[in-house]
C-alpha cells in the first residue's frame, strides 16, 4: 500500500497538470506517526482527484523521519533553523500549489477533513481555519489547562484585540491560498506562528471562514514539543506587541486622564474623602501618572511606526495621517511652549520664596507650582525628543 501511495504521489507531481492542493506537514523526530499521516492525507486527496504534493517540512530529525517521507513519496524540505514556524516557512516556500494545507504530524488531526478546508477556499475565503471546539475533542487528545483555560483565553483576547473572528487561535489544521500567505508575510520562528497568520490575515482584511475539525490523542510514545507555559507566554508575548494600542495607547491615555483629573482636583489646595485627607503628596502622584501616559502613548506611536516599517504589520492610514502632520518644526514648537511654561511656573515659584527673603517655604504650597513646572518641562522635552525620532523613523521608511 506505501509503495503504491508513493508512485500515486510522484504520478501527481511530475505530470503535465500543475500542482493544486500541497499539503505541509511540520516534523521533528515523528518517525511514529509520520507515514501514517502521510498515507491518510494521500487517500483524502485522492478523493478529490485534483494534482497534490506532500510537503515535510524537516527540521533537524534524527529519526528517519526524513526517509520514511521520501519512501511515500513525500517532498521533504529541509528547514535552516529549529522551530514550529521555521519549518512551516520552509515547507510553504516550497509548496508549488495554489492551495496549502498544513496539519501536525503527530496524528491527532483527521487529513479527511481536507475536502472541507478546500471547499471553503474554493468559496473565496483567504485563510480556513479549523475550529477543533465546533469539531470535538476527544478524551485525553487535549490538557484539560489548554482546553478550558489556555485556548479560550488566547483566542478571547485575539478576538478582542484584533476583531479577529476565529475562536481557536491555535489550532494545527488550516488551509490558506499561497498569494494570501505571500501577502502575510509571516515572520515568527516559534509556536507563535500560528497567532501570527490569524492576526496579519485580520489586519490586512482578508476573508477568514472556520471549519470544524477533530482532535484526537497523539500516537507519539514521548511527550509532545509543545510547552504550556512558555509557548502560551510567547503567544500572549506576541497577540500584546502586536496591538500597541491595548499594550501601549489605552493604559497610557488612562493613565494621562487619571493624573490630568487629580492634579487639576488637588490644585487649587488640599480635599478631604471621608476620614482621608488628601494634599501635595497626592498630587505629586497623580503627575508621575502623567508622566507615565504620556510616554506609554509615545511607545505605543514608536512600536506602530516601526512594525509598519519592518513589514511586521500592514500599514495605517491613521498613522500615514499622523506622520504627516508630526513634524520636528511641530514638535519643537510644541515642546518649546510647554518648556517655556514650566519656566514661567518656576519662575512664578523663585517670586515666591524672594517674597521671604529666599527663606524657608510652606511645602504645601511652592509644591503646587514646582511639581507642575517640573511635569511641563520634562513633558515638553520628551516631546521634542519624540518627534526627532518619528521624523528619523520617517526618513528610514522613505
Amino acid at each position: 500500500m506505501q509503495i503504491h501511495e508513493s508512485i500515486h504521489t510522484d504520478r501527481h507531481s511530475t505530470s503535465g497538470n500543475p500542482i493544486q492542493i500541497s499539503v505541509v506537514m511540520p516534523c521533528l523526530n515523528e518517525a511514529e506517526t509520520l507515514g501514517h499521516c502521510i498515507t491518510k492525507a494521500q487517500h483524502a486527496l485522492e478523493e478529490l482527484e485534483i494534482p497534490f504534493e506532500i510537503v515535510v517540512a524537516d527540521s533537524g530529525s534524527v529519526d528517519g523521519s526524513a526517509g520514511i517521507a521520501e519512501f511515500l513519496g513525500a517532498h521533504v524540505v529541509r528547514a535552516a533553523q529549529k522551530g514550529y514556524g521555521a519549518a512551516l516557512i520552509a515547507g510553504i516556500n516550497a509548496a508549488r500549489g495554489k492551495y496549502v494545507v498544513m496539519a501536525d504530524s503527530d496524528d491527532s488531526y483527521d487529513f479527511a477533513h481536507i475536502p472541507r478546508f478546500i471547499d471553503a477556499l474554493e468559496q473565496g475565503h483567504d485563510l480556513v481555519m479549523g475550529n477543533r471546539f465546533l469539531g470535538g475533542i476527544k478524551p485525553k487528545a487535549m490538557p484539560p489547562l489548554h482546553r478550558y483555560l489556555g485556548n479560550p483565553v488566547l483566542s478571547f483576547i485575539g478576538r478582542l484585540l484584533f476583531k479577529s473572528p476565529c475562536h481557536d487561535f491555535h489550532c494545527g489544521m488550516r488551509a490558506f491560498t499561497k498569494e494570501a500567505y505571500t501577502r502575510m508575510d509571516l515572520r515568527t520562528l516559534g509556536m507563535e506562528f500560528a497567532s501570527e497568520m490569524v492576526v496579519k490575515a485580520t489586519l490586512l482584511g482578508m476573508r477568514i471562514a472556520e471549519v470544524p475539525t477533530t482532535l484526537s490523542p497523539d500516537g507519539r510514545s514521548r511527550p509532545p514539543h509543545l510547552r504550556t507555559w512558555r509557548d502560551g507566554w510567547r503567544h500572549l508575548r506576541f497577540l500584546l506587541l502586536y496591538s500597541p494600542r491595548w499594550l501601549f495607547l489605552y493604559p497610557g491615555i488612562l493613565l494621562m486622564l487619571l493624573g490630568f483629573v487629580g492634579t487639576i482636583w488637588l490644585l487649587p489646595g488640599a480635599r478631604s474623602v471621608g476620614m482621608l485627607k488628601l494634599d501635595v503628596h497626592t498630587m505629586m502622584y497623580a503627575l508621575v501618572c502623567m508622566l507615565l501616559g504620556y510616554q506609554a502613548i509615545s511607545f505605543a506611536v514608536f512600536a506602530k511606526v516601526f512594525a509598519i516599517g519592518a513589514s511586521l504589520v500592514p500599514p495605517d492610514r491613521r498613522i500615514e495621517k499622523l506622520l504627516s502632520w508630526v513634524s520636528f518644526e511641530s514638535g519643537l514648537s510644541l515642546g518649546g511652549l510647554l518648556v517655556f511654561f514650566g519656566v514661567l511656573l518656576s519662575m512664578l515659584a523663585v517670586h515666591r520664596w524672594s517674597s521671604v527673603h529666599f527663606g524657608a517655604l510652606n511645602p504645601s504650597l511652592v509644591l503646587r507650582l514646582v511639581a507642575p513646572a517640573i511635569v511641563c518641562v520634562t513633558l515638553g522635552c520628551q516631546t521634542i525628543l519624540s518627534t526627532l525620532l518619528l521624523s528619523v523613523m520617517g526618513m528610514a521608511r522613505r
